[in-house]
């Protein structure tokens, strides 16, 4: 067998532009190098780790000279961490690269026909913007550099914190994380120390096994506070008995034991943190992290909180999705529903179909029905379908809340929910808003709503390049009449996109 060839060391590289998913581009010997972590105008020494016919990947050995345009990251954990990689980009040019990637994608993967795009809507905050974070207890947390791992302690082994990229089984261990305010880094820290003093096991990915797995903390605009402390396993020997031990949700559905240790970290949280408006607990025996086919379980407090938007409430339990920048979900919705009532008279052109002056409005992967119970002053009608069950339930309890009455919602899985017998028994849509997860819509779901034809269709997408996917199957009955980027996660870069389409007459 012949040696590996080796990959080179690239000198006194310059950066010359942002590219798709978070990198820089530079040009060398005719073909593109993509490197993560630097600015354009940075002079980088690059090991290349990848060496394809017509690119290059590779990481900074070495920053020769940096850009003007170069700061100073805000994190102490930059570099290590796996988020927030654009924290050394200002955010002017972070919106720009934003703006770039949807229009090239759009056009690129879409070939689609455009207007003019809107510039994208900035987040007023930078930094502190997340209402929702989810952190991972490992027995095996990541080595920094310059650490050396034999001479790590046993207790100094565990973290508290994000998964490193392409670790599955590798957490960083954060002293401080910008995402999110306080009490997000003091309870975080908080439940580490208590843990490891009173010799509380960390969950090992590896071994799957462990008691103290996940916790997810939500914070409303409202003031109020969401702990779900997700237990491994080991949390079964703590709580009562029942059900079969191989049946995750079975497991799920069992109660901690009072005086445990569990119940006793708990009870201890929540007299350190009176502040917590809900806290909960969920027993997780799965091979993943996810608990939303599980049982959570109210230690403490309601078992919601509360976010407000304009005169609406809206109900958020463990299991809910809500947009995580709360100030910019307001302006994403808020141009859905300027698309909706096409308040610049787009689609007011004889080719287009009109839209009843009460319209059905169908709000596709509706989630707990923000965007359906933003849209419901000016329907007839609302309907809501969404994948999770628990979702439904707060969808539902948020039209009771605030007094909404021509709203409906339906759990299920899209692609089964959405056919003509549906359509039939709910009323055929006139306006459609799609905010499907990143992978995008399912052909049966694209099939259905072509065949329903209604006439606007509003997609609000996370990832351009499946919303790109989608538009063209559309493009035949459709014309796009307004796109506009929303930065919902500053110092990445992921992107918010709404797409406006219209339905030309006679197709």
């Amino acid at each position: 067998m012949g040696r590996r060839r080796e990959k080179p060391l690239l000198e006194n590289v310059l950066i010359e532009a942002v590219a798709a998913e978070g990198n820089c581009l530079a040009h060398v010997d005719g073909k593109v190098l993509f490197v993560p972590l630097t600015v354009p105008g940075d002079v980088v020494d690059v090991q290349v780790r990848k060496a394809r016919k017509g690119f290059m990947e590779g990481y900074v050995k070495r920053l020769v000279t940096p850009s003007p345009d170069r700061l100073k990251p805000v994190c102490k954990h930059y570099g290590e961490c796996g988020g927030c990689k654009w924290q050394i980009l200002p955010y002017q040019m972070q919106l720009e690269a934003k703006q770039q990637q949807v229009v090239d994608q759009l056009e690129r993967i879409g070939h689609l026909k455009l207007p003019a795009v809107s510039p994208i809507l900035g987040s007023e905050k930078e930094y502190l913007y997340r209402n929702k974070l989810e952190f991972t207890f490992s027995s095996r947390r990541w080595i920094l550099r310059g650490e050396d791992p034999e001479s790590v302690a046993p207790a100094d082994r565990c973290g508290l914190g994000f998964h490193v990229g392409g670790m599955f089984d590798k957490v960083l261990d954060l002293e401080y994380c910008h995402l999110q305010d306080e009490p997000s880094n003091a309870l975080r820290n908080f439940i580490k120390r208590y843990a490891i003093s009173h010799g509380l096991s960390f969950f090992d990915l590896r071994e799957q096994t462990g008691l103290l797995r996940n916790m997810v903390l939500r914070t409303a605009s409202t003031g109020e506070i969401m702990l779900t402390v997700a237990f491994g396993p080991e949390a079964a020997e703590y709580a009562t008995a029942g059900g079969d031990d191989a049946d995750p949700v079975a497991v799920s559905e069992r109660t901690l034991l009072p005086g445990s240790p569990a119940a006793e970290m708990l009870d201890t949280i929540i007299k350190e943190f009176p502040q917590i408006t809900s806290l909960n607990y969920v027993i997780n025996s799965k091979r993943n992290d996810t608990f939303n086919d599980l049982v959570t379980h109210v230690w403490a407090g309601r078992d919601c909180i509360y976010e407000q938007m304009e005169n609406l409430r809206f109900k958020i339990g463990p299991k809910s999705f809500y947009q995580t920048n709360s100030a910019q979900a307001y302006r994403l919705y808020s141009t859905v529903r300027r698309f909706a009532l096409d308040k610049e008279g787009l689609a007011t052109d004889s080719k287009y179909v009109g839209v009843d002056e009460k319209p059905v409005i169908y709000d596709l992967y509706t989630g707990t029905g923000t965007i359906a119970l933003f849209l419901s002053a000016m329907a007839s009608k609302v309907v809501g379908i969404e994948y999770v069950p628990e979702a439904i339930e707060d969808a539902k309890s948020n039209a009771s809340l605030n007094g909404i009455t021509n709203a409906v919602f339906y759990a299920g899985d899209m692609k089964d929910v959405l056919n003509s017998s549906f359509i039939d028994d709910n009323g055929k849509p006139s306006i459609v808003v799609l905010d499907p997860p990143r992978a995008g819509i399912h052909p049966d779901v694209a099939e259905v709503l072509m065949a329903a034809s209604p006439a606007r269709i509003i997609y609000v997408s996370c990832n351009p390049a499946s919303q790109a996917r989608d538009l063209a199957i559309m493009a035949d009955k459709y014309d796009i009449l307004a796109v506009q980027p929303v930065d919902m996660f500053p110092q990445t870069h992921h992107v918010e996109n709404v797409v406006y389409m219209a339905l030309r007459r006679g197709v």
